[in-house]
């Protein structure tokens, strides 16, 4: 009998009232919100950048400035020292990591070595910071150790990220995060309207300000020519052409001691100057440098440029001041922020940007959310058709579902990405896989069960391990998805993993209860009848007859798909090979694709492709690595905003460097050898070997054959292909498991049965399962491919064909190798089966 107790009802649609109460902030305005009492929780859906603006911006600390910094400590400390000893010494240079100084008198040498040894401390860590070697005739070597630099790093990394988010809220942005990635880098993401070149430009810079004295000794120009004083330093002006001046080395005040630090602009003359307050300490040292050198100039040193050289003509006594900032009025409010933020302990390099305006974030919601209405209505048409009341109950608990997802993100404080509204949007055409699952194998047991009752329980209980483990190669797919390293493919990950739990939750949970509540008022005697899914009742297919080549022809298919990837390969992304992908709308007209193509071939960019994309006003640009560094990228998209955006508009912009695209590849590569490693274990574990085999090999057809179409069809292959390929891997392994499943319970069932009859016999019994939930996940996809917009269009379409993909190999891939492979040894001839396993040989269970 089939029985679901009240408690547990109860609890069940307590939940979904849970769920909703969850779910309803994110409908309400921001007033209606505050208007909510505070107990119950305002917990919402963030939107990632791709769908409400913003720039994600990953910036590295540059080592050589740490280097610079370190080398210049070292050999001011050993100049010090031996100063300080009256030791003589020659040739204190640096070069590297290497300080290098000669003892005039080698008699000195030994008392040299012991005054420097103090400048080889650990500080605690395991090994010397710096080396000392001692040579001949006097000659010493202080080599600075490879682990002290990337402590030094790592320590600029953490140092840093409170002045970047100073900057980035200085600059008026609220919404924004600022977190470490690994040793030396920091992420930035800020949403909304954001200007991301200046936005760059304001965090790129270490803003280090110092007040200084020129040497007068000689000229810049002669300290050229010549050679100047170890305690200077020749620095260049702001002008154009720069100016060289001979700057003391020694600064006596920093940005650290200027307070009140505000910009200033003339009304009238528009000329710019930073008015500033300095402290008590920089009060001091200034009034007394300022008095000993009334007549000499000062030394106003940004970023080793001279910003300003004033005459000093009386003593600075106040602590007040002006310096004169030859910036734009945006320059000169920038450049107060910095300061006011503090210094940057070294450059920040960008080594990856990913911009959207907010109106193309606009049009990707309003595209998602289509193609999210149209799959619902298609696959809750189909449902209903197929299934009558029950596929009734089916779309209310694929609508409880999606209810679910959305609160299980709200409470998760989860972002939300256009991937992960496609990860929602595949959940629609996959969720209705349990219902079909529980109603088909509900009709194969109404036939030896006493009642229909008892049949639904046995559908329940049968189909439970069946569904448990075809999500499970999914789920693995999706974490590891998550740790591929991209926002938007986390969000894809988080949806499809939280949306095949709360399936599996609701298909044992809300569709049981409700279900329970139908028989126990309707007393319906069978399932409801369809003539679709009766198609298949008496299915007698003889898939293995032709094996032999649908097995042959894929594997000939499979060698022409490895030929032409090695021969013509993938059409990489910028995720893998770096370079920029920029979107732009014209601000009045159409694009003129031509007039693009011509403008920036003049920029001396390399291969530059210019391309139609989402309409007659938008174009797509992408333009190659430039193989210059990571700053090379940089400039290149710098270059073509400054060539176009008098006429265009950018929606989207996306620039990857060298060390990103590399490690994005390597990541890609381990995250898909370590799903199918993961998944096949899985399926080692719950079936025999011969199944690990089978699922390897039609795992790997599949994964050769979809990049063969990504070679065919030249569609770009990057992160979100990825996404794809492992979705696809996880689909077509669900697929596998059904019917791996069905022909396990048939072995223990048919001992006899040769393995050819039994294995067309499970894919008979479970094919409509194979064929329902195929259309379904297709109409769902196909929703995705025409409404889902520009951006996720080629991975719908690879998805669309994965899935019908996944179903072929399920059957004419995976199935055949168990034979090969002997899954049952081959019967004596004259006992190919007996009586009692005639009765699957038609597709059904005695």
């Amino acid at each position: 009998m089939f029985y679901f107790s009240r408690w547990k009802t109860l609890l069940i649609w307590l939940v979904a009232f849970a769920a909703i109460v969850v779910v309803a902030p994110n409908l309400m305005s921001e007033a209606q919100r505050a208007s909510l009492p505070a107990w119950l929780r305002h917990d919402r859906v963030t939107l990632g950048l791709d769908l409400q603006g913003g720039s994600h911006i990953v910036l590295k600390v540059e080592r050589s400035d740490i280097v610079k910094d370190r080398l210049e400590e070292v050999v001011a400390n050993v100049r010090n020292a031996l100063r300080g000893a009256g030791i003589r010494y020659t040739g204190l240079a640096g070069n590297g990591q290497i300080v290098t100084v000669r003892i005039t008198d080698p008699a000195e040498t030994e008392k040299a070595v012991d005054l420097l040894k103090p400048l080889t401390a650990a500080g605690g860590k395991s090994g010397p910071e710096v080396a000392l070697q001692q040579g001949a005739e006097g000659q010493l070597s202080l080599q600075i150790s490879d682990a002290s630099i990337t402590a030094d790093v790592s320590s600029a990394q953490t140092r840093s990220l409170d002045i970047v988010s100073g900057r980035i809220a200085g600059f008026g942005y609220d919404n924004f995060s600022v977190r470490a990635d690994g040793d030396d880098r920091i992420v930035v993401q800020v949403l909304g309207s954001v200007d991301a070149e200046r936005l760059k430009n304001l965090l790129n810079q270490p803003a280090r300000l110092s007040f200084h004295l020129i040497d007068e000794s000689m000229s810049g120009q002669e300290a050229l020519n010549g050679r100047w004083p170890v305690t200077s330093e020749v620095l260049y002006s702001l002008d154009d052409p720069p100016v060289p001046y001979l700057v003391d080395r020694t600064a006596f005040a920093t940005a650290g001691n200027m307070v009140d630090i505000e910009p200033v602009i003339d009304p009238q003359t528009q000329d710019t100057s930073i008015a500033y307050r300095l402290d008590a300490e920089g009060t001091a040292r200034l009034a007394q440098v300022t008095g000993q050198n009334v007549g000499k100039h000062l030394a106003i040193v940004f970023d080793d440029q001279v910003m300003s050289a004033p005459v000093i003509e009386a003593p600075i006594t106040g602590g007040e001041g002006r310096i004169s900032a030859n910036f734009s009025e945006d320059g000169v409010r920038d450049l107060a922020v910095m300061l006011r933020a503090g210094a940057l302990p070294a450059t920040l390099t960008s080594v990856e940007e990913r911009s959207v305006s907010p109106g193309f974030g606009a049009e990707s919601i309003f595209s998602g959310l289509i193609a999210g209405l149209v799959a619902v209505v298609l696959v809750a048409a189909l449902m209903i058709v197929l299934y009558r009341i029950l596929g009734v109950i089916a779309v209310v608990s694929l609508f409880f579902n999606l209810i679910l997802i959305v609160a299980a993100l709200s409470l998760a404080g989860a972002t939300l990405t256009l991937p992960g509204i496609a990860g929602i949007v595949l959940i629609v055409g996959m969720a209705v896989d349990s219902n079909v699952l529980i109603y088909e194998r509900t009709r194969e047991e109404e036939k030896t069960a006493h009642s229909f009752a008892e049949a639904v329980s046995r559908g329940f209980s049968r189909a439970f391990a069946t569904i448990v483990d075809a999500n499970v190669t999914i789920f693995i797919a999706a974490v590891i998805l998550f740790f591929l390293g991209s926002e938007s493919i986390r969000g894809f990950a988080v949806t499809l993993a939280v949306g095949i739990l709360s399936t599996v939750f609701v298909a044992f949970t809300l569709t049981r209860s409700i279900i329970a509540i139908w028989l126990r008022r309707r007393h319906p005697r069978h399932l409801p009848k369809s003539v679709l899914t009766h198609l298949f009742e008496h299915a007698n297919i003889r898939f293995m007859g032709i094996r032999r080549y649908v097995f042959t022809t894929s594997a000939v298919v499979s060698l022409i798909a490895m030929a032409a990837f090695a021969t013509v390969g993938l059409h990489l992304g910028i995720d893998f090979t770096g370079g920029s992908l920029i979107e732009v709308t014209a601000k009045q007209g159409n694009a003129d694709i031509a007039d693009l193509r011509s403008r920036l071939n003049d920029l001396n960019l390399g291969e530059v492709q210019v391309e139609p994309t989402g309409g007659p006003a938008n174009a797509r640009i992408r333009i190659e690595s430039q193989g210059g560094g990571e700053n090379a990228e940089q400039s290149a998209a710098t270059l073509v905003r400054g060539e176009l955006e008098a006429d265009y508009d950018f929606r989207r912009v996306e620039v990857v460097g060298p060390a990103i695209s590399g490690e994005l590849t390597m990541m890609a590569t381990l995250g898909v050898l370590a799903a199918l490693a993961a998944i096949l274990i899985y399926i080692w574990i719950r079936f025999e070997w011969q199944f690990a085999v089978g699922a390897i090999v039609a795992t790997l057809h599949d994964v050769i054959i979809m990049l063969g179409l990504f070679v065919l069809t030249g569609i770009e292959f990057n992160l979100t292909s990825i996404a794809a390929v492992l979705t696809i891997v996880g689909y077509s392994l669900n697929d596998t498991v059904v019917v791996y499943d069905r022909m396990r319970e048939n072995l223990q069932r048919y001992r006899k049965m040769p393995l050819p009859i039994l294995i067309d016999a499970s894919i008979n019994q479970t094919l409509s399962r194979t064929i329902l939930t195929a259309a379904t996940t297709l109409l769902a996809l196909l929703a995705l491919c025409l409404f889902g917009g520009e951006v996720i269009r080629s991975f719908s379409f690879a998805m669309l064909f994965g899935v019908a993909l996944g179903t072929f190999s399920s059957i004419y891939i995976a199935a055949p190798v168990l034979i090969v492979f002997r899954l049952r040894p081959e019967t004596p001839d004259g006992e190919e089966s007996n009586k009692t396993d005639t009765g699957v040989r038609s597709g059904t269970v005695v």
